[in-house]
């Protein structure tokens, strides 16, 4: 009888086998949602076909954010810039988004809340074993940020909508927060800046396979067609490259002669794509940036190189040229999308300034703009959006963030050493800093957050760089200050 319990219990103990159980289950769900998104895609349902799929991948994803938090990071920076391929509502850039809290449903919303919820874990984790956590004035004027967006979407009109917006603009700064922790020494910075370029990488390979294939990724604005890319708006992806070239220039002489070749392939590429986007405001911050970085590079030949690409690009692509033609042109409220949009923003401007008058204090909250007019359109001004939507108190807030972003980029200057990979990053930064200062002066910068995420990464390295030496937190290695170049 004993000799016949022990044959069995293996057994047993087989059948029961977590892993095979694990394995079984996961393979029935996985096939479940392939014929589900299947039938959805025969019939056309568009949300029936994305959804499942994107629960499988936030599962997948949310046990690697619980058990591997800085590869989840360096994955969610690798890929988010292809996200919006699977967005369910419409583009809202620049108008009032129609589909309302329907975007609460959107991948990248999904991504954005989870990221939150896994961020906050591993924070507070992180403040459990250190005692702190890495903090520079950035820092704190990013969290004054997030804090005033809370409190104005808190008095909105519609809250839901307001709080959706909210969260988005805390997703970068947490991003942010995140990235200060996650970068000790400048062998980390080079991994998050990696992730950060891997994201170019399948921006525009998709690009260029799809343009191949004779259906490019665009838009029609008016009349111009505008590459959009892997982004819902060609103005989402001329913003987008332009921080990935500034910053790419910026760090080009400092690596090695394989990144170098990657590198200026990826540059080359996201220039080409850049005038195609024709997006005037991304010319211009790109222009502005690449300025500053060939200045503190003290590179004559990078100023020239820049003015032989800029005529090359008017020539090649003389729709650039007609774009910017035509700022000389009348344009109407309501009238021709393509027409002397700075004319209309002046004019629009005068019109929205007053909203501000029913709280100046928290202000009428986050993307309340476009459902308080006639136009219904956001304010292509971020400082007037500061003050219009969150008040004097999201106005401050902003100054002293923007403030920030210029303080930390000229301390990472000086603190970088010389013909180093960390000066590199400064420069950069700072040049990517100007561009950002320049742009939201006429654009909505603060709601692309896809594009932040990336803004951000640059912030945090460079923040990294400016952080003055201080004594090791428990278990931690000093920072680096040079790598081989």
């Amino acid at each position: 009888m004993e000799q016949h319990t022990q044959q069995v219990t293996p057994l047993m103990t087989k059948r029961l086998d977590p892993t095979r159980l694990l394995t079984g289950g996961a393979a029935l769900a996985a096939a479940v949602v392939a014929v589900v998104a299947g039938v959805s895609m025969a019939a056309g349902d568009r949300r029936g076909m994305v959804l499942p799929l994107a629960a499988v991948v936030g599962i997948a994803v949310a046990v690697l954010a619980l058990t591997r938090f800085a590869g989840y990071v360096l994955l969610m920076l690798a890929v988010r810039s292809c996200v919006d391929l699977f967005k369910l509502t419409g583009p809202s850039a620049g108008r009032a988004d129609s589909a309302g809290t329907a975007r609460a449903m959107d991948p990248s919303t999904l991504l954005a809340v989870l990221f939150l919820l896994a961020a906050g874990l591993w924070l507070a984790a992180q403040l459990s074993r250190r005692g702190r956590l890495r903090g520079s004035p950035l820092t704190w004027a990013m969290l004054l940020v997030g804090a005033s967006s809370v409190v104005s979407a808190l008095g909105a009109s519609q809250p839901a909508n307001s709080l959706l917006e909210a969260l988005r603009i805390l997703t970068v700064v947490v991003m942010f927060v995140v990235l200060e922790q996650l970068m000790p020494d400048t062998a980390a910075i080079r991994r998050v800046l990696l992730a950060c370029y891997a994201s170019l990488v399948l921006a525009l390979g998709y690009t260029v396979v799809l343009s191949l294939l004779g259906n490019p990724p665009a838009e029609v604005k008016g009349d111009f067609t505008r590459i959009s890319g892997t982004f819902s708006q060609s103005t989402t992806f001329g913003r987008y490259l332009m921080f990935m070239v500034i910053f790419g220039f910026a760090v080009y002489r400092f690596l090695d002669r394989r990144l170098r070749v990657a590198l200026g392939v990826l540059l080359a590429l996201s220039l080409l794509f850049l005038l195609l986007t024709n997006t005037r405001s991304a010319l211009l911050g790109a222009a502005i940036g690449l300025v500053v970085v060939a200045a503190l590079h003290r590179s004559k030949r990078m100023l020239v190189t820049l003015c032989v690409v800029a005529v090359a690009g008017v020539a090649l692509v003389p729709a650039v040229g007609e774009r910017f033609a035509q700022l000389g042109t009348s344009r109407s409220v309501g009238g021709d999308p393509t027409g002397n949009t700075l004319a209309w923003r002046m004019g629009y401007w005068t019109e929205i300034v007053t909203l501000a008058d029913r709280n100046p204090v928290t202000g009428i909250g986050p993307n309340m703009t476009q459902r308080e007019t006639d136009e219904a359109k956001k304010p292509h001004n971020d400082f007037l959006r500061a003050y219009v939507e969150t008040g004097l108190l999201g106005l401050g807030a902003y100054l002293l963030m923007l403030f920030a972003f210029l303080r930390t980029a000229r301390t990472a200057l000086r603190r970088a050493p010389p013909g180093s990979f960390e000066r590199g990053v400064a420069v950069g930064f700072a040049g990517c800093a100007a561009a950002f200062v320049a742009v939201s002066a006429a654009s909505n910068v603060i709601s692309n957050v896809v594009t932040l995420w990336y803004f951000v990464a640059f912030a945090a390295a460079a923040s990294v760089i400016a952080r003055p030496p201080a004594p090791n937190l428990t278990g931690e290695q000093p920072r680096r200050t040079s790598v081989p170049v």
